[in-house]
C-alpha cells in the first residue's frame, strides 16, 4: 500500500519470555519520533467508530496494546500529492505497529474484535482544555471516500 504523505508505519518488535513481553512502542532515536507532548490511552468499544478527525498541529502516535483495531487515515489536505488516498492498518496484539498520523490528515479506529481495543497515543503536543486542536467530520461524511463496515470481498 502506498502510504499518504507523512503518514509512517513501524512494525514493533515483541520480547518474549516465560514471564510475558516488553514492546517498546516509542523511542527518540526512532526517526518517526518529533517530540514528546504527553501519553494517554483510549478505548474503543466492539463496533464503534472513534472518527473521524484530525489536528491542525498535532501529530499523533498511535499503538494498539490490546485488541485489535482497523485504523484509517484519509488524505483530504489540498495541494497534497496523496490527497484522497485512504490508509487502512490492523494493528493489534499479534500485528504490534506504530502509526505515525501528521497535522491535517484525517483518522479514526474502530473496535474490530469481540472485546475493548486499547490505543496508546503519544502526540507531540499537550491537550489545550481552553482551546483543543481536535476537529471532527462525522465517521459517515460524504466528504470521505470510506465506509466503515466490514469489507466482503
Amino acid at each position: 500500500m502506498e502510504l499518504i504523505q507523512g503518514v509512517q508505519v513501524r512494525p514493533l518488535r515483541q520480547i518474549h519470555d516465560e514471564r510475558g513481553y516488553l514492546m517498546e512502542m516509542l523511542r527518540s532515536d526512532w526517526p518517526e519520533f518529533e517530540r514528546f507532548g504527553q501519553g494517554y490511552v483510549t478505548i474503543g468499544y466492539p463496533g464503534i467508530v472513534k472518527g473521524w478527525h484530525y489536528h491542525k498541529k498535532q501529530t499523533d502516535h498511535f499503538v494498539v496494546v490490546h485488541g485489535t483495531a482497523k485504523v484509517v487515515c484519509y488524505d483530504g489536505r489540498d495541494g497534497s500529492p496523496t490527497r484522497g488516498r485512504v490508509n487502512e492498518f490492523f494493528p493489534g496484539e499479534k500485528n504490534p505497529m506504530l502509526i505515525k498520523i501528521p497535522p491535517l490528515v484525517l483518522h479514526g479506529f474502530k473496535c474490530v474484535g469481540h472485546e475493548p481495543v486499547y490505543v496508546m497515543n503519544f502526540p507531540t503536543e499537550l491537550y489545550d482544555y481552553k482551546a483543543p486542536d481536535e476537529f471532527r467530520v462525522p465517521h459517515d461524511s460524504k466528504d470521505v471516500p470510506y465506509d466503515w463496515d466490514v469489507q466482503m470481498m
